[in-house]
């Protein structure tokens, strides 16, 4: 029979094993005070990441996977061993700063309203990451491909994708945390369910946060619970893939859970919708720079035509946004 503890800190490593070291080191730090247990699930990491851990940090529940399951599945293994009345959902490049922890479980003690709650991110330079977004629809993405959501951050409207209008020391309810650092009900999860399965990468959080206020509980930003957090690191370890512009997403893994959370929240006009919004964009996008005779422009060039096949081979392999391709992607 399970034991309850205060929180279960659930870390997914994917080949960041010197990254990994550093946030178990701070984790430990700030955690000895409270009622918890660490487990980490390493997906198939060739950079000897599970012997560290296993070597390094002996305290640490560590549970090796033969393949990489992705983010949501490996997390499911954790969520089902872990004991705690609270799940600290914690990306291996992220840090936590000084009572991270403990601000985040005395918010949840005193809001019993709220199913879960995400940290202020930050980069290792301090700057601001977004923190907590408004769910996907075809106006908001189209404010952020066309660049207005960026232009205009600070108006209500068009920077309403990441809410960089908002006052980032102001806590509020939000509809999505990113989950580099999230702090989930226990009872709230086993009542919503686990990560869906089939988002392999990326989506996975938005999914449960929209499950999650759909059951009538609240999703918050905690802006006093700061994490530092890099980005990416387990991305960048893969080689042979289009990487999207901002250099951290997997440009086919992100099209295809785009289209597989549009099916499943949406329905498959809105997909179509969403996949045509996408195509015409970067095809006017092709349009435009043809006419400009400048290496810079022929990259965004030869950029928007890559983005357009993995989209056609993403609305392919999701079948329109109906099933996930075989696991690992």
């Amino acid at each position: 029979m399970k034991t309850a503890l205060d929180i279960s800190i659930v870390i997914v490593s994917f080949n960041t094993r010197d990254i990994l070291r550093e946030c178990l080191q701070t984790l430990i730090k700030e955690a000895n005070t409270l009622n918890h247990e660490v487990i980490v699930i390493d997906n198939a990491s060739i950079d000897k990441s599970a012997e560290m851990v296993a070597t390094e940090f002996p305290t640490v529940q560590l549970i090796r996977s033969p393949i990489n399951l992705g983010f949501a599945a490996a997390n499911n293994l954790g969520f089902a061993q872990a004991k705690g009345r609270y799940i600290i959902l914690l990306n291996s490049d992220a840090f936590l700063t000084a009572q991270a922890l403990t601000k985040a479980l005395t918010f949840m003690e005193t809001h019993p309203n709220v199913g879960m709650g995400g940290a202020r991110l930050i980069g290792k330079d301090g700057a601001w990451q977004p923190s907590a977004r408004i769910f996907p629809s075809l106006l908001n993405h189209l404010l952020t491909i066309s660049g207005l959501s960026t232009k205009y951050a600070k108006s209500r409207f068009f920077g309403r994708v990441d809410r960089t209008w908002a006052n980032p020391a102001q806590a509020a309810a939000v509809d999505w945390v990113p989950g580099a650092f999230a702090i989930i009900r226990r009872s709230v999860l086993e009542t919503v369910g686990y990560f869906d399965e089939q988002f392999f990468l990326y989506y996975e959080e938005v999914d449960l946060c929209k499950r999650i206020k759909t059951a009538g509980h609240e999703i918050w930003y905690l802006p006093e619970v700061v994490v530092v957090h890099l980005g990416g690191e387990s991305s960048k370890t893969l080689e042979d893939m289009t990487i999207s512009k901002s250099g951290t997403q997997i440009a086919l893994w992100q099209l295809r859970s785009n289209l597989l959370f549009y099916r499943k929240h949406y329905g498959l006009l809105w997909t179509w919708l969403w996949m045509q919004l996408e195509n015409v964009w970067h095809l006017l996008r092709i349009w435009k720079n043809t006419f400009q005779a400048h290496p810079e422009q022929e990259l965004k060039i030869a950029y928007s035509k890559k983005i357009r096949q993995l989209l056609q081979q993403a609305w392919q392999d999701t079948r329109g946004g109906r099933v996930s391709p075989p696991r690992p992607w």
